[in-house]
């Protein structure tokens, strides 16, 4: 229970979608989501069958009223139904709908034509779902912690994709697919910027380099590369660029002093862990390099590390 249970900043942003509304949390577990909902709900309800559960949810979330029923029969009226299936069956970690528990296309099956909000895991396959809602996918502090479905009646309008980006230290933001996606086709600008896995895993790089000015390194890989750096990323200056090999980088890292390597890969079968012994850096200098793909072509960006986010 612990292990699944919700970070609280991730559970209280989903509670602020949900603020004035009357919410079932028909697999509460030990409570974490009724505590950020019973914050912002007019009304906070849980079940769960597991009765220690739900015995430590009453002690956690004195104000949430709690039953022992199963998720798959539905038990109250004009609630929107929350629900977190278990990722794990016999101790290992699924990402099979149909292996969830509760079965996440049953338990769709169950709640239609309800307001209903379900939990999953970001690895999901997303289309294969066929979810006609909004598919919400959620970082904290650079860590994708989860993906949330959101039934049509609980969405914006025309909304089917969010990414939102939370932090322990400032204010979160969202981006949606009804943003523009328009972005150039380019040469590398000044930096390259790897965007957050939240904007990745829900399919909205392109709607995110079109917010910020930017376009990508190829139509077919996440970075991105401009001539600005967003508030509060971190941005790789671009340095040197050369063709992708061990040898020519080991030349050009040892011809630059570099000492510590930071090292970013997309699109090439590259293992960084196996890459860094082979470049035998020797030199005083820290620098960064982003490995990936441009047409058919690999590529290495040597660039200096940034020391923080930028402000």
């Amino acid at each position: 229970a612990l292990q699944q249970a919700t970070p609280s900043a991730v559970a209280a942003h989903r509670a602020q979608r949900l603020v004035g509304r009357a919410v079932h949390d028909v697999t509460c577990s030990i409570g974490a989501e009724l505590a950020a909902l019973s914050a912002t709900a007019s009304t906070v309800l849980g079940s769960d069958l597991d009765r220690v559960r739900l015995r430590m949810a009453a002690h956690n979330v004195p104000a949430a009223t709690v039953a022992c029923a199963d998720a798959l029969v539905p038990c109250s009226r004009d609630t929107v139904i929350v629900a977190d299936p278990a990722r794990r069956s016999g101790g290992r970690r699924t990402y099979d709908p149909a292996q969830l528990l509760p079965p996440l296309p049953t338990l769709i099956d169950v709640y239609r034509g309800r307001d209903l909000v379900i939990k999953c895991a970001p690895g999901l396959d997303f289309d294969a779902l066929e979810w006609n809602g909004e598919i919400e996918v959620t970082s904290l502090d650079g860590g994708v912690k989860e993906a949330c479905l959101w039934s049509p009646g609980l969405t914006d309008l025309g909304v089917t994709r969010r990414a939102t980006v939370l932090s322990s230290t400032g204010p979160g933001w969202s981006i949606t697919d009804t943003e523009p996606d328009e972005i150039p086709e380019r040469e590398p600008g000044t930096w390259i910027i790897d965007p957050d896995g939240a904007v990745v895993r829900a399919g909205l790089v392109r709607h995110y380099a079109a917010r910020h000015g930017l376009w990508q390194l190829d139509p077919k890989i996440a970075y991105l590369t401009g001539d600005t750096v967003p508030e509060g990323v971190r941005g790789f200056r671009i340095l040197e660029r050369t063709k992708f090999s061990e040898k020519v980088l080991r030349q050009e890292l040892a011809r630059m002093d570099c000492g510590s390597l930071e090292i970013l890969v997309r699109g090439v079968d590259v293992d960084p862990a196996v890459l860094r012994p082979k470049l035998k850096l020797k030199g005083s200098r820290a620098l960064s390099v982003v490995i990936t793909r441009i047409e058919r072509a690999g590529v290495a960006f040597i660039c200096e590390t940034p020391v923080a986010a930028a402000k």
